[in-house]
């Protein structure tokens, strides 16, 4: 049984709202039961400097958590500089997003994707990729509304969920007490046509056969159809 009360292969409630903020291009807070992270997404004029003239553009990401996102306080980033952890996460979520980009379509311009989380009870980081996807998704509809790209840049829908090995059971979307506690741990990231982008597994507590592999494969494709069909209906 897990703590949760949920099956095995059952998702936490997904709710994702778009609009949340007035500045940016494109907005979203995206629950995934208990985990909430606000998803914006900037246009901003020209590329890094090692794209200049090469006609390409840039989707780049960043990520934080609030100081009282967990159930005790930490220090702000800003003031200690940032974690390996944190450099890790938003260094996955911008590879993951620019993976359903195409990037001559996009044009010389840089759009980022700021993740922060407001409240965390694991798969932040899966999250923020799928809510990052939905940020940018409106943003780019600016772009296309305002004529200033040819065709639409982006390709296909990405989202990410979290499966693992919990009691000896194959799980999908763990949450917290399920994550600290799982024998194995993995991250799934998918594009909307079943292609992988990353997958990141580890034995945190014990190994894994290529079945078990197999198996939490299975329940990450059921799983991100689910959040992909939540990210169209809050797209559309």
């Amino acid at each position: 049984m897990r703590p949760s009360g949920r099956n095995v292969d059952e998702m936490r409630p997904i709710s994702i709202e778009t609009g949340i903020t007035k500045h940016a291009e494109g907005s979203c807070l995206i629950k995934c039961g208990d985990t909430h992270v606000l998803c914006t997404a900037t246009i901003d004029p020209g590329v890094p400097r090692f794209l200049k003239g090469s006609g390409l553009g840039w989707v780049t990401a960043e990520y934080g958590m609030l100081p009282r996102a967990t159930n005790t306080r930490m220090r702000r980033e800003a003031k200690n500089g940032q974690s390996g952890r944190t450099q890790e996460i938003q260094r996955l979520i911008g590879r993951s997003l620019r993976a359903g980009v195409d990037r001559v379509a996009l044009g010389e311009r840089q759009i980022t994707v700021d993740c922060d989380v407001i409240q965390a009870d694991g798969g932040t980081r899966c999250a923020s990729i799928t809510g990052g996807w939905v940020a940018l998704r409106l943003a780019v509809n600016k772009l296309i509304k305002a004529g200033d790209v040819i065709s639409d840049p982006l390709v296909d829908p990405v989202a990410a969920v979290s499966c693992g090995v919990y009691a000896g059971q194959n799980v999908l979307d763990l949450d917290y007490p399920e994550d600290s506690e799982a024998g194995v741990d993995g991250n799934f990231v998918l594009l909307g046509n079943g292609q992988m982008i990353e997958v990141q597994m580890s034995a945190e507590g014990s190994t894994y056969s290529r079945d078990q592999m197999n198996g939490l494969l299975d329940l990450a494709e059921k799983g991100i159809g689910e959040l992909m069909d939540a990210q169209k209906a809050a797209v559309s």
